[in-house]
């Protein structure tokens, strides 16, 4: 509880046994009232695991439904638990939970309703070995995006997210993809919708325990990225619908 808000860490996860009690040992839950673990149907015991450990909301979806459908169970259940705040971890360890208390600070005190840690704000992504043609991408998409956004974000593409339930309430993210563009058409709803977002500079680690997506499904999900860009403006200029920005 934070300035009376009730703050809730929801963690996506997909075979995440290996690395999930080192994630939830380091919530600080001196603040941090409820977690809750969506297991999408993975191949190892992270669900029994996250039960073990004390987690008090876990979810197992019996197929998998993708990142971006993980993500929409986690919302959803925050909501139903009565969440003032949300923020997104992954349980897979590249993102410290030590940047709760900055993060649910910034929406708990009204500067901004939506938080993002980011690993381009101090050179984070490449000390934690983030490979050179993903951050290349990153920067490539990032600069397309704040210039069909018109927005001045380090990076769009973190997994480090921390939401209002004012956000959650407002956008229809159930109408975003259920595939990795997930992140970037629910940004484009925040944007949308009128709401900034504000940035901490976050650390990041990659090693093999860390999730990851290879180079054919990194190139697929540029491609969504620039369609949602792109969209996003005609839609801003009246020219196109885009099914995302419907109620």
């Amino acid at each position: 509880m934070l300035n009376n808000k009730k703050i809730v860490v929801v963690l996506p996860a997909y075979n995440a046994a290996q690395t999930l009690s080192k994630t939830y040992n380091e919530i600080p839950f001196d603040i941090v009232d409820d977690v809750i673990l969506v297991d999408d149907a993975s191949k190892d015991n992270t669900s029994e695991l996250g039960k073990e450990i004390g987690i008090k909301h876990v979810i197992k979806h019996q197929q998998n439904k993708g990142y971006g459908g993980n993500q929409k169970t986690c919302y959803n259940k925050a909501k139903e638990i009565g969440a003032d705040i949300v923020i997104m971890l992954h349980p897979d360890y590249q993102y410290t939970p030590m940047l709760i208390h900055a993060m649910a600070g910034i929406i708990a005190y009204d500067v901004y309703p939506v938080v993002f840690g980011s690993r381009i704000l101090g050179m984070g992504a490449l000390k934690g070995g983030m490979p050179m043609y993903k951050y290349v991408f990153n920067r490539i998409l990032t600069l397309f995006q704040n210039i069909m956004m018109r927005q001045k974000l380090s990076e769009y593409h973190t997994g480090y997210r921390a939401f209002s339930k004012e956000v959650l309430q407002k956008v229809n993210y159930e109408l975003c993809s259920d595939d990795f563009v997930f992140d970037n058409q629910m940004i484009a709803q925040i944007f949308n919708e009128g709401f900034e977002i504000g940035e901490v500079t976050c650390p990041t680690k990659y090693f093999p325990e860390a999730s990851s997506i290879n180079f054919k499904r990194s190139s697929i999900y540029g491609l969504g990225v620039l369609h949602t860009s792109i969209v996003y403006r005609l839609h801003k200029w009246g020219i196109a619908s885009y099914k995302i920005f419907k109620s």
